[in-house]
């Protein structure tokens, strides 16, 4: 029996992957679903490059606005809410285009999850108190000790991942490492797999400046300004951790002049795209690549396979 068929379009920031989603939305029955970790954040949306309200209503766009910017969301809450999104549109007897680029939550899809303890709040408080008195060097040395290949795989200025990291081997007793061994369940589906990048890395260098720019105009720096109002959101939630916001954020602080934000905002930017791109080159599974002009290869794909 043939499983059912899923697209996946992957790739770096700025590569141009809505507008193909868009124009294949146009073309065929498709449902779009968001693979991008700061798309699901309300009132969050020039930073972000969300899609706008009237493309969104044009073309609908799955998991993005579900979260307000003070709750956690992990690769685990993608997965669950991605696998009721796509069994949604292929009960629909529609082809779920999972689309985006972050690339944790496509390989949590994709391989399934290790079986990691679930968060301990009482845990992730020690650490963090032990953090704020000796620093977070002195956690990321301690993780050192119990799981160096984490350790060595996670920055000390990462206090998000380090305190997940040293919760985990507190809870179970094993490490980050240890555990994450174990994928869990595969997808039931036949995927299909595509990435889009610009061929020249310069030209993907001047798409990041010039939309970093275009945000500025359409009102970033007042976007951040609402956000900062607010008593509950701080540099350490994942949400103002997002490219952008962070560099934003600190400058609306004082803490960096107007022009250095700009400037750091773009290399952050950069550097993001480079991860990403990292990400795709050690892809395991095979991956077909297009570009802006090419994209109906995706759908010939689809139907040659049939």
């Amino acid at each position: 029996m043939n499983k059912p068929k899923i697209i996946t379009l992957m790739g770096p920031t700025a590569s141009g992957k809505t507008a193909v989603a868009m124009a294949l939305y146009e073309r065929y029955p498709i449902d779009i679903i968001s693979v991008d970790s700061a798309l699901i954040y309300r009132g969050m949306d020039i930073g972000t490059a969300k899609p706008t309200k009237e493309e969104q209503q044009k073309y609908p766009h799955k998991l993005i606005d579900i979260c307000d910017p003070s709750e956690s969301y992990s690769a685990a809450n993608f997965r669950q809410d991605a696998i009721v999104e796509i069994e949604t549109t292929l009960n629909n007897g529609r082809i779920p285009l999972l689309v985006g680029g972050t690339m944790l939550y496509f390989k949590a899809l994709i391989e399934g999850l290790s079986p990691l303890p679930a968060a301990n709040s009482e845990i992730r408080q020690q650490i963090e108190e032990k953090a704020s008195k000796l620093g977070w060097q002195a956690i990321h040395e301690q993780l050192k000790k119990v799981d160096p290949i984490a350790a060595d795989r996670i920055h000390p200025n990462d206090p998000q991942r380090l305190n997940r990291a040293l919760e985990v081997y507190l809870i179970s007793g094993k490490s980050l490492t240890e555990l994450t061994q174990d994928s869990g369940e595969a997808l039931p589906y036949e995927i299909m797999q595509f990435a889009i990048m610009p061929e020249d890395r310069a030209i993907l260098h001047q798409r990041i400046e010039k939309r970093f720019l275009q945000m500025l105009e359409q009102g970033f720096e007042q976007e951040v300004k609402t956000l900062m109002q607010r008593t509950d959101l701080h540099t350490n939630l994942p949400s103002i951790r997002c490219v952008g916001y962070r560099q934003m954020w600190e400058y609306l602080q004082g803490d960096t002049s107007y022009d250095e934000m700009v400037f750091k905002g773009i290399c952050a930017t950069r550097q993001l795209a480079k991860r990403q791109i990292t990400w795709l080159r050690g892809w395991k599974q095979p991956i077909t690549w297009v570009n802006n002009d090419n994209f109906d290869v995706i759908f010939d794909h689809l139907l040659s396979s049939e």
